[in-house]
């Protein structure tokens, strides 16, 4: 168990860095007494750090609390409520939003404060589990991506003879709650900890004014749901690993009878060659040493009766590889169901989890994925030709199903009568200034472009952003009721290129049209996710300093009762007209410490407002 240390004064990003260290150097070690860390006023001024500039931060759950109106009192009632075990988290308010099928995926948004609460388990729970996690998951952990996904599966499943595409169904919604306070209470023995995570667990949510309780599945929309579903899959992991060492099993020999014996043919007549004198034997030597190579890079190398296992696993979805036969692929498939079943409780899609030959493509994050089988040789530096592409991974973009299915998504391209494509004008963006709409398109172009920089046809994307620009040109050329080839002459820049000028207190810059080739070398995407070590540098926040400065930001007051923090979604979207919008636009703050009487005011303000309008 961790060993008891006088942490009282020590700031709890540290001792949660602490207890990380604990972790990572002993994966059996069990934790205790971890929910006196939830009673520590600093944590809550890390989570709001965390969350205030979130888009979801203004936005209301089942009642009005949002990231408004945050202060030190607020954060004692959420203390005091956590003391004395009175805390009850509020049912989520759900929503739906659209899936790429069609469909529509449940959304839960819980309360401000339940949010705070979440963000403070989180980072303990963190602490505990991110050192123990293994290196094949890679959904919702810190400097993990869908990149560093791809990257693994590159370096790791060359060779690879078929493709098992994992799909467990309604993941999310089916945790079973008793195996995963079961599975956390092996690890954390702390019981006030577990009474909390059990509160949200059946917190319950409210849809069209109606109560429904939760009887499995992570809380909707909750800080914690990623942690909580790596702390379930993690078992998933363990055993595919487990699965992984039983089933591997290495070749007989290196090399096929057939190419060891032109290999050794090409090495004899290499020495022969060197060590002949006469010019015409070895011209004929020669000859024959080129047959040969030529036959040794047609011939297969490898022998065929190896067996190896690799497993990756992003959030919910996984893919392995199999070397071996599809009967093997079968039976692993079916020890992955029955385990999924019996352990934890849910069902792996039948239909949905398809077993693949690596000639043709699989498909995992959004990527068309294959193992090339290519006898094309290429002759290096060193003068040693080899098969360069042979058994080497290959992504591609799946143009049909992805870019084109954005392009009409969008309302960025139409299809006319007689089938072919063209960019059409964006009316949704018209009310936008020029840049604004160039903005907008190139934060979409770079965004795909970047995504799929890993593809070997990444070339294909340049028809992408032909469509994309002139999209844009029809949407500029509309907003100024002008055709495109006066659009393009307005915003030249003299030297072939065109873009929106703008000022800055710099001078005047251009804004031009995004390259998608500028995408295809950029590094790989990571998760923005901070590590503990990297978290406000173990010092005070700003918001605490802030607030322990007892004076109001807005009329200077440092004799109130109570500071709080005034919050808004958007500072673009602020008028300017008033004082308190007016301090807010200059400092570029999405926040301004304001006493309780100024921040009455402002909701004042904001309330008579509404009924205008």
């Amino acid at each position: 168990m961790i060993r008891e240390e006088n942490l009282t004064n020590k700031p709890t990003v540290e001792i949660l860095n602490k207890i990380k260290q604990n972790s990572k150097s002993n994966n059996e070690e069990i934790f205790t007494r971890l929910y006196r860390y939830m009673l520590r006023a600093d944590v809550y001024y890390l989570a709001y750090q965390n969350l205030y500039a979130n888009k979801g931060a203004s936005t209301e759950g089942v009642d009005s609390d949002t990231a408004d109106s945050f202060g030190e009192e607020k954060i004692q009632k959420i203390i005091n409520a956590l003391s004395n075990e009175s805390y009850a988290p509020k049912p989520v308010r759900r929503t739906y939003i659209d899936k790429a099928n069609g469909k529509k995926r449940p959304l839960g948004i819980p309360t401000f404060t339940d949010k705070l609460v979440q963000e403070a388990l989180r980072m303990i729970l963190e602490a505990v589990y991110e050192p123990i996690f293994l290196e094949c998951s890679h959904g919702f952990r810190p400097k993990r991506s869908c990149h560093t996904t791809l990257t693994f599966i590159k370096y790791n499943f060359s060779g690879s003879r078929w493709f098992i595409e994992g799909d467990i169904k309604g993941c999310f919604d089916n945790i079973d709650h008793h195996t995963l306070v079961t599975l956390i209470n092996s690890k954390i023995k702390d019981m006030r900890l577990m009474k909390l995570l059990w509160k949200f667990l059946k917190a319950g949510y409210i849809e069209n004014w109606k109560y429904y309780a939760t009887y499995s599945g992570t809380p909707q929309g909750g800080i914690i749901s990623p942690i909580l579903s790596n702390i379930y899959l993690h078992e998933l992991d363990k055993f595919a690993l487990k699965l992984s060492e039983d089933f591997s099993k290495p070749p007989s020999r290196n090399h096929t009878k057939e190419y060891t014996n032109i290999q050794n043919k090409v090495k004899s007549l290499r020495k022969k060659t060197g060590k002949s004198t006469n010019p015409k034997e070895k011209e004929l030597l020669l000859k024959e040493l080129k047959e040969a190579r030529a036959l040794q890079l047609k011939t297969p190398c490898k022998v065929q009766d190896d067996k190896k296992l690799k497993y990756i696993r992003y959030a919910d979805d996984f893919i392995i590889a199999v070397n071996g036969s599809k009967e093997d692929c079968i039976n692993i498939k079916n020890k992955l169901s029955k385990f999924i079943a019996t352990t934890l409780k849910m069902e792996l899609s039948e239909e949905k989890t398809l077993i693949t030959h690596s000639n043709g493509y699989a498909r995992f994050l959004g990527y068309d994925i294959r193992v090339r089988r290519n006898n094309n040789h290429v002759k290096p530096v060193n003068g040693y030709t080899r098969r360069t592409f042979n058994n080497k991974v290959e992504f591609a973009v799946p143009l049909n199903e992805k870019i084109m299915k954005f392009l009409f998504t969008k309302n960025i391209i139409a299809q006319k009568e007689d089938g072919t494509i063209e960019p059409i004008r964006r009316t949704r963006l018209s009310h936008c200034t020029p840049l604004e709409i160039v903005n907008t398109y190139n934060a979409e172009l770079r965004g795909i472009a970047n995504y799929y920089s890993l593809a070997s046809n990444f070339h294909k994307l340049h028809y992408f952003a032909y469509l994309m620009e002139y999209s844009c040109l029809k949407t500029l050329a509309g907003k100024h009721k002008s055709k495109i080839g006066k659009t393009k002459d307005k915003y030249k820049d003299g030297k072939g290129n065109w873009g929106i000028p703008y000022e800055t207190k710099t001078g005047k810059k251009r804004r031009y049209f995004a390259k998608y080739s500028d995408s295809k070398n950029c590094k790989a995407a990571i998760d923005t996710i901070q590590s503990i070590e990297a978290m406000n540098r173990l010092s005070t926040t700003t918001w605490e300093s802030r607030l322990k400065a007892k004076e109001c930001e807005l009329c200077g007051n440092a004799e109130a009762k109570q500071y709080e923090i005034h919050h808004v979604n958007k500072v673009k979207n602020l008028k300017g007209k008033i004082l308190w919008e007016q301090m807010m636009i200059s400092k570029r703050r999405k926040t301004l410490v304001v006493c309780t009487p100024c921040h009455d005011e402002i909701h004042r303000n904001n309330k008579q407002k509404r009924s205008i309008k």
